[in-house]
């Protein structure tokens, strides 16, 4: 993650200024959106950072966004509520519901940022683990039919005695077919292709 922003989400314009210059001080990248609509409309969702919102705005609430956002893919950019008195339960059941944090106003300047630079740093782990199951997604696409046979096979503890006499091969062909597993999936050992496997089907 190269250049991650803070995509803040506030209808109050004088407090999006705010925002930005406390944001900006300490060099990071800022976008700014009047609504949470005109940030669904807008947002490249291969961007990287964190979104700083409101949760009560006209229209789309920040919960409804989070609603949206949450509802379209594997993993959305960490949420941080800003929130009044009167919205701390709304803010409580948003972090339930997976967002990120939440910061009750008046905040502490320093208190944002510490917030903010820790839903980056999330944001920059979740990706990295993001980008490790889709190399391991496409690795298990290259494998043939029988060798999904065989594996799934493997996975279950069967010998390759038994691999063999469920799959009617020679046990010959069941080690030639492990061994393409191992360097297929780039499994060190059969027992990483078994947590390889496994780790796929939670993934799935």
């Amino acid at each position: 993650m190269d250049n991650p922003t803070v995509f803040i989400v506030d209808d109050d314009q004088a407090v999006v200024r705010s925002l930005r210059w406390l944001i900006e001080t300490v060099r990071l990248r800022v976008q700014t959106f009047a609504s949470a609509q005109e940030f669904d409309d807008r947002f490249d969702p291969a961007a990287s950072g964190c979104v700083l919102l409101d949760v009560r705005m006209p229209g789309m609430s920040g919960l409804e966004l989070q609603q949206r956002l949450a509802a379209r893919g594997r993993y959305h950019l960490p949420l941080i509520f800003i929130t009044g008195h009167g919205d701390v339960q709304m803010a409580v059941r948003a972090v339930q519901a997976g967002a990120f944090d939440f910061i009750e106003k008046p905040f502490n300047d320093q208190d944002l940022l510490d917030r903010i630079q820790r839903a980056i740093a999330h944001d920059a782990r979740q990706r990295e683990r993001e980008h490790e199951r889709q190399q391991l997604r496409d690795r298990f696409a290259t494998l043939t039919a029988r060798e999904r046979e065989v594996l799934d096979l493997v996975v279950q503890g069967q010998s390759n005695k038994a691999v063999a006499n469920a799959l009617g091969l020679s046990a010959k062909t069941v080690e030639f077919h492990r061994a393409k597993l191992v360097e297929k999936l780039q499994a060190r050992s059969v027992a990483d292709l078994v947590k390889l496997a496994m780790a796929l089907a939670g993934d799935g």
